[in-house]
């Protein structure tokens, strides 16, 4: 069955729920129509001019990319400008474009845990976490003869999604009451008669940010004119997800042995190294991307050295005073390894839903030099 945008986007928001994002980052469909086909999916980690040009000269239908196209606020698209030029060529081959970023840094089996795994890493956790989520519980009420309806559109929707588990909910029933008044077009009993109905309680995690989109969909499938519903905030903590990793090497190395290895393991050109040479490595922090922002908490583990990208000047200093090695891989160094796994992980998706769809990660992509 050919996919659309729209379960593309359901497919997506399972890998890497839109929940764990950061609040200042940007994630989810950035681009085009939830109801345009899907038959070619592409991987990539930036959405540049090159990157969208060749998508679409080859018939992409949705291109999926590490990091986002509108990452800040856009006052304008301006189709001379780089960023509205991708947005024009995008829009007239009909790509959809969409993103997933320091969600899939956090998620269990992202981007963090990509790389812990290259560099071979055991006895993992999290590094800076466990995220707290903002969530809610939804309560539904609705017709016993009508569960199966609404339960279907939440799980399409992703939500009752606790840990590695989906569709959880809980449900029991009752009996509801309702007066009619004038004007009403009541699905169940007579305007201006009491009715009681058998009616089931359906309770569901929802995330806030999913709150009011679950809400439009229930309303669309729910038999009452009026649809009673309830949503209390809830802030859950997800133990398993979160920015960064922590972990322990099989077997010790010094300082610049280590950095020679992960060069190797990388296929890197250069690496960047902070430290004395010699100082022996057993416990290693790791952050994809742009590491700065977590240096304390990495110093705060107790590693001998901290693996990240864009380390600047005063970060070296830091660790230099705290007595940490760092060793700086590079942003794209640190993320493109989840290119493959994520085009990989889409496709494992697409199979299991019974859709049919190509999955390619692109290949040409390329560091700063």
């Amino acid at each position: 069955m050919t996919a659309t945008v729209a379960q593309f986007v359901s497919i997506l928001d399972h890998l890497a729920p839109p929940h764990l994002a950061e609040s200042w980052d940007n994630v989810g469909l950035q681009i085009g129509n939830r109801d345009w086909p899907v038959k070619k999916v592409w991987t990539a980690l930036d959405p540049l001019p090159a990157v969208v040009a060749r998508a679409c000269e080859n018939d992409v239908d949705l291109l999926v990319t590490h990091h986002p196209l509108f990452f800040k606020p856009v006052k304008r698209i301006d189709c001379n400008s780089p960023l509205g030029g991708i947005a024009e060529m995008a829009l007239s081959r009909r790509l959809a474009i969409y993103s997933a970023h320091t969600n899939l840094d956090s998620v269990p089996g992202g981007v963090n845990d990509v790389l812990v795994s290259r560099i071979g890493l055991h006895t993992v956790r999290v590094l800076a976490g466990p995220a707290d989520v903002d969530m809610c519980k939804l309560v539904v009420f609705v017709p016993s003869n009508r569960v199966k309806t609404i339960l279907d559109t939440l799980f399409a929707m992703d939500a009752g999604r606790m840990g590695n588990y989906s569709c959880c909910s809980f449900r029991c029933e009752g009996v509801g009451t309702f007066l009619p008044g004038a004007g009403s077009s009541p699905a169940v009993g007579k305007t201006g008669a009491l009715a009681e109905v058998q009616e089931s309680r359906i309770e569901i995690l929802v995330s806030n940010t999913d709150l009011s989109a679950v809400v439009r969909a229930l309303k669309k499938v729910h038999p009452y004119e009026s649809m009673a519903y309830d949503a209390y905030p809830l802030t859950v903590r997800d133990h398993q997800a979160g920015l960064g990793r922590v972990g322990e090497l099989v077997s010790p190395l010094p300082l610049d042995a280590f950095a020679a290895k992960l060069k190797a393991e990388l296929n890197l050109s250069t690496v960047k190294i902070v430290g004395k040479a010699d100082r022996v490595v057993e416990t290693v922090a790791v952050c994809s991307g742009s590491g700065a922002s977590l240096m304390s908490a990495a110093i705060a583990t107790g590693a001998q050295a901290y693996v990240s990208g864009d380390l600047g000047y005063h970060t070296a200093r830091d660790a230099q005073q705290a007595g940490i090695g760092l060793i700086d891989i590079g942003h794209f160094g640190s993320e493109h390894l989840v290119v493959d796994v994520l085009a990989a992980l889409i496709r494992e998706s697409v199979k299991a839903s019974g859709l049919s769809a190509t999955v390619e990660a692109v290949d040409t992509e390329r560091g700063l030099h």
